[in-house]
């Protein structure tokens, strides 16, 4: 089959009180991502660019958000249900690379965490799974703290 890389990309809105998910790892701040499942925008992004790489649509195809069977689910649940897809196509992960874009809360701290919780979904190693952040330098919605964004890059043979 050779290699096949697939891009994804997702956008929350940041609100008060609400849980802050992000890459698996849910991070103190007093505001958190709107939506309808956890609102983890880099899971979604990394699943959007597994799913896009093997050809086989986007998150909301395979995951809609009018399905009240995924409401409030753990963003991580549906990486692992990207992954088993995957496998069973007979693909598999060669690397991620992703960027979270956002003003606050700071995320370097939770980064080996993510890495780590994105590779144990996905059954590979931490090696190939690369997490990175921007602040934006406050411009935009992410640097006016309106809400975070995600990109993800995924290699898959």
């Amino acid at each position: 089959m050779g290699f096949r890389i697939g891009q994804g990309y997702d956008v929350h809105r940041l609100e008060p009180g609400l849980p802050f998910w992000l890459g698996g790892v849910e991070i103190p701040h007093e505001k958190g991502a709107l939506g309808h499942s956890d609102a983890d925008v880099l899971i979604h992004a990394i699943c959007d660019a597994l799913l896009g790489a093997a050809a086989l649509g986007d998150i909301g195809t395979h995951f809609p958000d009018t399905d009240p069977a995924y409401k409030g689910i753990a963003s991580t649940l549906l990486l692992k249900q990207t992954g088993a897809l995957l496998r069973e196509k007979g693909f598999s992960v060669s690397n991620i690379d992703s960027t979270v874009c956002l003003q606050l809360p700071k995320i370097k701290p939770y980064i080996p965490r993510m890495r780590e919780e994105i590779a144990r979904c996905l059954q590979i190693e931490v090696s190939a799974v690369s997490v990175k952040a921007t602040t934006e330098e406050k411009l935009g919605f992410t640097g006016r703290e309106e809400g975070v964004s995600a990109h993800a890059v995924a290699l898959i043979q």
